[in-house]
C-alpha cells in the first residue's frame, strides 16, 4: 500500500502514527530525567489514560491510528530486520567487545514482542544475566546498557511525511538518537511501507520533525534553532526543492531555548490560512525564502515571517490567533503546549484542555477545539502535534491561493 502522505498541516487527517507510553516512562528517575529530556517524572498509568483519550478522540473523527511498537513488533518478524536492528543497537561503543557479542546473541533469541520491549524500554546492567565482562563489572548496577526511549511518545520528531515520501530525521539530542534507527527500520522493512520513498536519514545533518511545518501544498517552513541546524535545513531544502516536493522552503531562525525547542512550540496551523502563535515570539519571527533554480539553492534575505509566508502561499494574509490574553498567561500556556495543536481538518484541532484561554480564543475565532487531558503527557514538553505523525492527509490549499507546485525533476535518490 502506498500512503498519500501529507502536503499540508490542515487537510483532513486519515492515518496517524503514535506511540502509547509504555515501560520506558517507568525508567525515568530524578537522577536521569534531565538527561532523558523530561521536566518531571510522569505518572505512567495516568499518562497512558491521557494518551488513550487522545487516540479515542482521533478515532471519533475517523482517523486510523497506528501504534509504533505494534509496527516495530511486526517488523521484527523479518529476520533481515531483526539482524539490522540488533546490529544498530549494539554498535554503541560503550558496550565493549565481549558485551556486544553477548547482547547480539541474547537479543537474537528474543521473540519479536520481547525484543521490541527491550529496544524501547532499555536494558539495565542489573537486568543482565548469563555473562560478566569488564564493562559490566565497572558499570553501576543501575546504568543502562541499552538506553530507554521515553521520547518515542513524540512521533512527529523522528519522521514526517510529504506527498508519497517520508523523511526519516536526524535527532540532535543523544538521548533520542536511537529513535530514528527504529523508525527508519519500520519504514524500510515493514510490508505496509515497502513502496514508500525515504528522504534524509539519521546519518544526515540534524533535522527534526517538530521544526517542519507544511504551510501549503508547495510551501514548507523549517525552524532552525536548538534541534534543527542550518546545515540540516539546507540539506532538506535541497532535497524537497530539487525533487519538486515544494516550491519554497522558509528557513525560520528560532531561539535555542528549551521553551522553544521546535518551531511547533511557537506556531501551528489551525486552518489553511490561520495559525495559533505565541505572541511574544511572533513579532520577532523572520524567514529566509529558499528557492531552486534547477541547479542551486537561493536564499533571500530575512523578512518578517508572516509576510513572507503569506507571499509564498499566494494569499493576502496568514491570520494569527495569539495565545493568552496577557503576557503572563501567554507564557504559561505556551509552556504548557498551548501552541502545539494538531489539526484534524480545516478549523478542527486537538489541544490540551489545560490551556483554557488559548482554547477560548480559538473557539472565538470559529475553530472547533477537541480537548484532551495532558497533565502527565506534557512532562516531556510536547503537545498533540508532537505526539502525532500524520501518514495520510487529504490535500488542503488556502482559498484564493495562486501558487502551484513545481514538477519533479528526478526521482529522489
Amino acid at each position: 500500500m502506498t500512503f498519500r502522505g501529507a502536503d499540508s498541516e490542515t487537510g483532513t487527517l486519515r492515518t496517524v502514527l503514535v506511540h502509547r507510553p509504555g515501560p520506558e516512562l517507568a525508567r525515568l528517575t530524578p537522577r536521569n530525567n534531565d538527561q532523558l529530556l523530561f521536566d518531571a517524572i510522569p505518572w505512567v498509568s495516568r499518562a497512558q489514560e491521557e494518551h488513550d483519550a487522545f487516540t479515542e478522540a482521533l478515532r471519533a473523527r475517523g482517523v486510523e491510528v497506528l501504534y509504533l511498537v505494534a509496527l516495530l513488533t511486526e517488523t521484527l518478524q523479518d529476520p533481515a530486520a531483526r539482524h539490522h536492528v540488533i546490529d544498530e543497537t549494539t554498535a554503541d561503543p560503550r558496550l565493549g567487545l565481549g558485551l556486544r557479542r553477548y547482547l547480539r546473541e541474547a537479543l537474537a533469541d528474543l521473540d519479536p514482542s520481547a525484543l521490541a520491549t527491550v529496544l524501547t524500554a532499555g536494558l539495565r546492567n542489573d537486568e543482565l544475566s548469563g555473562t560478566s565482562t569488564l564493562v559490566t563489572s565497572l558499570l553501576a548496577h543501575e546504568d543502562f546498557l541499552i538506553d530507554p526511549l521515553p521520547n518515542l511518545l513524540f512521533t512527529r520528531d523522528s519522521s514526517f511525511w510529504l506527498p508519497e515520501h517520508v523523511a526519516v530525521t536526524s535527532l540532535a539530542m543523544p538521548a533520542r538518537s536511537r529513535e530514528t534507527q527504529l523508525t527508519g527500520s519500520i519504514y524500510r522493512f515493514h510490508p505496509r511501507f515497502k513502496d514508500s520513498t525515504v528522504l534524509h536519514g539519521p546519518h544526515r545533518e540534524h533535522l527534526e520533525g517538530g521544526d517542519v511545518l507544511l504551510l501549503a501544498p508547495d510551501v514548507i517552513a523549517v525552524g532552525v534553532g536548538e534541534r534543527t541546524t542550518p546545515a540540516g535545513c539546507e540539506r532538506f531544502a535541497e532535497q524537497v526543492l530539487r525533487h519538486g516536493l515544494a516550491r519554497t522552503v522558509l528557513a525560520v531562525p528560532i531561539a535555542q531555548d528549551r521553551a522553544t525547542m521546535h518551531l511547533d512550540t511557537i506556531v501551528t496551523m489551525v486552518d489553511v490560512d490561520t495559525v495559533v502563535v505565541y505572541p511574544t515570539m511572533a513579532a520577532r519571527l523572520r524567514a529566509h525564502a529558499i528557492t531552486w533554480d534547477g541547479e542551486d539553492l537561493h536564499a533571500a534575505p530575512a523578512r518578517p515571517f508572516f509576510e513572507t509566508a503569506a507571499e509564498a502561499m499566494g494569499i493576502e494574509e496568514l491570520h494569527r490567533i495569539d495565545t493568552g490574553l496577557d503576557p503572563v498567561t501567554a507564557e504559561r500556556e505556551q509552556w504548557d503546549d498551548g501552541n502545539n495543536t494538531l489539526a484534524l481538518a480545516p478549523r478542527v484541532t486537538v489541544a490540551y484542555e489545560r490551556n483554557e484561554q488559548t482554547n477560548d480564543r480559538l473557539r472565538d475565532a470559529g475553530i472547533d477545539v477537541v480537548t484532551i487531558p495532558g497533565s502527565e503527557l506534557g512532562s516531556g514538553r510536547g503537545g498533540p502535534r508532537c505526539m502525532s505523525c500524520p501518514i495520510d492527509r487529504v490535500s488542503a490549499r488556502p482559498p484564493g491561493a495562486t501558487t502551484g507546485s513545481a514538477a519533479p525533476t528526478a526521482p529522489p535518490g
